[in-house]
């Protein structure tokens, strides 16, 4: 290659409208406008072999002219890093250009063909269908965002001439009133996402610059938002947290007590964790995978690399029924080991209390499972090494900024099927790294769901059916001061049903002795609180009613139908509603019914993310920013803007 110029142009509407022979025939006028009138300095730059030019300074003026970051360049307007290689696909060109830097010097340019990268975007595709699942269950009039065109309407799927499109619908141009349609082929679904904010978007017109200018406005303001959060985050960085190595023959010795296989996700997030563990940097991960899809496996094999490294484990749970679940299955996995597993909650007493203390200050305990009682300040552990958070989203901002300060020198794992929006957001964002189990174990049934309003004979109907077939009943009933009277009148319609009732007011051991009764079928009917809502894995509960469901959460209902249908039964949830529904309560059910797929933890996250704001990241609203080009954009941003500033 000789010493030619290289033209790289502006990603703007005006360019993208243009074909391969325009840029042919302009190239020499576009060049010399670049070079000699100022109005062209941002419309393009040129470069050329032996160019002294910092790396990361190309980069930055790369990103100001609008080009997308990716791992491997496949369509215009989009490039990648990977040492001092830089990929380039410009819009004037059919080929990507690379350029391999030596020092300040560009020491080579060439085009490649893109059958090159071939594989590894294959490999990235198939990420990025995995990472966004919402692709496959878009519906008509779902609003979407194009990387390049802003936001708009999905209208469906477009086959022409043997290929398929997703149609967006865009606003009408000035001189019509006829909205524009935009056909993306399928095989460029990674530069379209869901569009989720807090308020309906303004649709987009196809050839202005508003997209464009709003897409520089919010990235300016990621900027400043990237510097802090790196200053926040610095203390992080500095931190030193044990490197855990691996014993190959120990831990396929306790893989094989695993009683499944494992997904091919299930898998992957094990092996991102241990390799997490093996990094002095301490880990801050966030396993995010439908209830039941197998996130307690990837805790109990962290937890197993972090003992035969002799570190201790915490293992902290939102309640004393899901606390009790995990000390019976690490227990039963670890006690072939010879590793010491304690449990600790309300149900202790002080002396029993005061034994496990000393137990973990002298290293005679490997792991503690326990409730907030784990929070308390005069436990001392002779070297803790991992501190694991399942359910994460039912402990507070303060519990958990509170657990950082007090362990920034372990490793840190959160569990989650639905994590609150600040969590799922700082994820996104790239400062908390996220493994997602999106495959259902084999077998597993969609849970039918139905959003009916309260009627006794159809309460009675679906209870009768469940019994006759074998099978147990969650009744949820959350109102503490009245449950016994919602027992009564139960028994009454169901008078030769087993009924029992549980709520989180009780003494810790009625608790528990009313769970054991009930997880072996001693009871057809347990009338309860959201207290089981987190975690419970019972095969034969396969009928789920909540009275009066307006009262929860998206991710509360979803928890609560993840309850059942854990084994290979068909289940049915009812959510009944007493009143006339309004307009947020109609949002969450209609979300909780449509989310009706396995796997779709993740979709009803993002939709609570939605519905309920992203929380207050170092106490600037970014709102305004994500309503203006939708979150999926918005974390992308920042990650660049994250990215640039490290470089």
């Amino acid at each position: 290659m000789d010493e030619s110029e290289f033209l790289i142009l502006n990603v703007t509407p005006y360019f993208l409208e243009k074909n391969e022979e325009w840029f042919k025939e302009n190239e020499a006028k576009l060049k010399r406008s670049i070079k000699r009138q100022s109005w062209w300095g941002d419309k393009g730059i040129l470069i050329y072999k032996g160019q002294k030019i910092v790396q990361s300074k190309l980069i930055k003026d790369i990103n100001d002219l609008n080009f997308e970051k990716v791992d491997f360049v496949k369509f215009k307007g989009e490039y990648s890093v990977r040492g001092n290689i830089l990929d380039i696909f410009s819009l004037n060109y059919s080929k990507p250009i690379r350029l391999e830097f030596v020092s300040n010097y560009i020491s080579e340019i060439n085009f490649i063909d893109i059958k090159e990268l071939e594989p590894e975007y294959i490999k990235k595709r198939e990420k990025i269908l995995k990472t966004l699942p919402e692709l496959k269950s878009l519906k008509e009039n779902d609003y979407v965002v194009h990387i390049d065109h802003g936001i708009g309407i999905f209208k469906g799927i477009k086959e022409e001439e043997e290929k398929k499109y997703f149609e967006i619908e865009y606003a009408p141009p000035s001189n019509s009133n006829n909205p524009d349609k935009l056909l993306v082929p399928i095989d460029k679904g990674d530069k379209l996402s869901l569009y989720y904010g807090f308020d309906k978007p303004t649709i987009h017109r196809l050839s202005t610059q508003t997209w464009f200018n709003t897409k520089k406005k919010v990235k300016e303001d990621l900027i400043k938002l990237a510097g802090e959060l790196l200053r926040l985050y610095a203390k992080v960085n500095v931190a030193k947290a044990p490197m855990l190595g691996k014993d190959e023959y120990l831990e396929d010795e306790f893989r094989k007590d695993f009683d499944y296989e494992e997904t091919l996700d299930q898998e992957k997030a094990i092996n991102d964790v241990l390799s997490d563990l093996e990094n002095p940097e301490p880990m801050d991960r966030l396993v995010l995978g439908d209830v039941g899809f197998g996130k307690t496996e990837v805790a109990l094999r962290a937890a197993f690399r972090s003992v035969i490294n002799k570190k201790q484990v915490i293992l902290l749970a939102p309640t004393t029924i899901l606390a009790k679940q995990h000390f019976e299955s690490f227990n039963d996995r670890m006690n072939k080991f010879d590793i010491r597993v304690a449990m600790l909650s309300r149900i202790q007493k002080p002396k029993e209390v005061k034994l496990i203390f000393e137990g973990l200050e002298k290293g005679e305990i490997d792991i503690v499972i326990g409730t907030h009682k784990l929070l308390n300040k005069n436990i001392k552990f002779k070297e803790l090494g991992l501190l694991i958070i399942d359910e994460e989203q039912r402990f507070g901002v303060k519990q958990k900024e509170k657990l950082r300060d007090v362990y920034e020198n372990v490793h840190i794992l959160n569990l989650s099927a639905t994590p609150i929006p600040r969590t799922l957001h700082m994820a996104l964002s790239g400062f908390k790294k996220i493994s997602n189990i999106l495959t259902p174990p084999i077998n597993r049934q969609e849970i039918k769901t139905y959003i009916l309003p309260y009627d006794d004979e159809l309460v009675v109907s679906a209870i009768e059916n469940e019994i006759k077939r074998g099978g147990q009943v969650f009744y949820v009933h959350n109102r503490v001061m009245n449950i016994y009277n919602e027992v009564k009148r139960l028994k009454k319609l169901l008078p030769n049903a087993t009924i029992d009732y549980l709520h989180g007011r009780l003494p810790e051991n009625q608790i528990l002795k009313v769970m054991d009764d009930f997880k072996n079928n001693k009871i057809n009917i347990l009338v309860t609180t959201v207290i089981v809502e987190n975690g419970l894995d019972l095969d034969n509960v396969n009928t789920l009613i909540v009275d009066d469901a307006t009262r929860f959460g998206l991710s509360q209902s979803y928890q609560l139908r993840g309850r059942i249908g854990r084994g290979i039964t068909k289940a049915y949830a009812y959510f009944l509603y007493n009143k006339d529904l309004k307009i947020k309560a109609k949002q969450r059910l209609n979300a909780l019914k449509e989310a009706n797929y396995l796997g779709a933890g993740y979709q009803i996250a993002m939709k609570d993310l939605e519905l309920r704001g992203s929380g207050n990241i170092l106490g600037k609203e970014q709102s305004g920013n994500i309503n203006k080009i939708g979150l999926n954009l918005y974390c992308q941003m920042l990650n660049e803007a994250i990215d640039n500033l490290t470089l």
